[in-house]
């Protein structure tokens, strides 16, 4: 795993799709443009989930994610 700096936290654990990307992507559009946002989530489904809407969406990058044992850990950066 990469060490990376995020600008923000959002903390998402307890919550079940879709929250975790409905929040990731309010989040997201609060940021300044290059800012990196961490997301720390507890639904497994969230890795799935977040990479999909990153691929979809513009703007943004899905840097890492780290899966561990209950925790699911995501890295997006805002690109413009």
């Amino acid at each position: 795993m990469t060490e990376q700096n995020p600008d923000e936290t959002l903390d998402v654990t307890g919550q079940n799709c879709p929250m975790p990307v409905v929040k990731t992507k309010q989040s997201i559009d609060e940021l300044g443009e290059t800012e990196m946002l961490e997301v720390l989530a507890t639904d497994p489904g969230s890795m799935s989930d977040i990479a999909g809407w990153a691929d979809t969406t513009s703007g943004v990058e899905l840097v890492d994610q780290v899966e561990g044992s209950d925790m699911f850990t995501h890295y997006v950066r805002k690109t413009e």
